[in-house]
Formats: structure tokens, C-alpha cells, sequence
């Protein structure tokens, strides 16, 4: 591996520490994005570095974004505060009610559908029954 890749690599590394999104890192250290793929496939390494570095990325925008979502709840932010409790209270959570009821109807089969349905269940090779034997019942 070439010093400059190397040191790319580790530039890479650091932008995704602070942007967890591949296209904006990579854009801002002036690197395509199919070197950084062609990079994760032939080095597992350097794969698993930013798979842990975007992780960690990730956690830290997300702590960034609840703390903000507390600060607009703080500020009586109606939209910040329907979006909490909707996410975390149960009682506050869209719900769907489904109301059905099933009707059966019991409807004898006529003597050509009893013998549709017994030519297709030992086509089927799931009825043992041979003619003659289903007009003893």
C-alpha cells in the first residue's frame, strides 16, 4: 500500500468520524466514491474501520438530534413534542382497529364437483380413494 493511500484512507476515516455518509466524505477530501468501495473490498480491514467509524458517526448525530428534540420540547415546540410522545409513549401511538367478522356457509357439493374433487386429489397423489369406494359412504 502506497503512503498516499494510506494516508487517504486515514483522512477518509477521520471525515466519516465527523459525516457518517460515504458520497459527503468522500467528496470532501476529493475522493471518488468507487475508490472508497474498491478500497472496502480489497482491504476487510479498512472495511470494518469505517463500518465502526460510520457507527459511531451515527450514534453521535443521533445523541445531537434527541438532544435537540429536547430542547424544542423545552421551547413548547407542539410538532417536537407530538413527535415524542408518538414515539414513546404507547398511548399516544397511531393504532389501527380492525373490525371483521367471517360468515361460513356450509353448502354441499354437488355429485360433479364431489367428483372434481376427488379426480384432483388423486391426480394429487393425496386421495387413496379409487372409484366405487367414495359411493359406499
Amino acid at each position: 500500500m502506497s503512503r498516499n493511500q494510506d494516508k487517504d484512507k486515514q483522512l477518509l476515516l477521520a471525515q466519516l468520524a465527523k459525516t457518517p455518509i460515504v458520497e459527503a466524505a468522500c467528496k470532501h477530501i476529493g475522493l471518488p466514491r468507487s475508490t472508497y468501495y474498491r478500497w472496502r473490498k480489497e482491504d476487510k480491514s479498512f472495511a470494518e474501520s469505517c463500518d465502526e467509524t460510520i457507527e459511531v458517526s451515527i450514534g453521535r448525530i443521533n445523541d445531537l438530534a434527541e438532544s435537540q428534540l429536547i430542547n424544542a420540547i423545552k421551547d413548547q415546540n407542539m410538532s417536537a413534542i407530538t413527535f415524542w410522545l408518538k414515539h414513546h409513549h404507547h398511548r399516544y401511538r397511531n393504532r389501527l382497529e380492525v373490525d371483521a367478522r367471517i360468515e361460513t356457509m356450509q353448502q354441499e357439493l354437488s355429485p360433479d364437483q364431489v367428483e372434481l374433487v376427488s379426480k384432483a386429489l388423486q391426480l394429487a397423489g393425496i386421495s387413496h380413494i379409487t372409484e366405487g369406494q367414495d359411493d359406499a359412504k
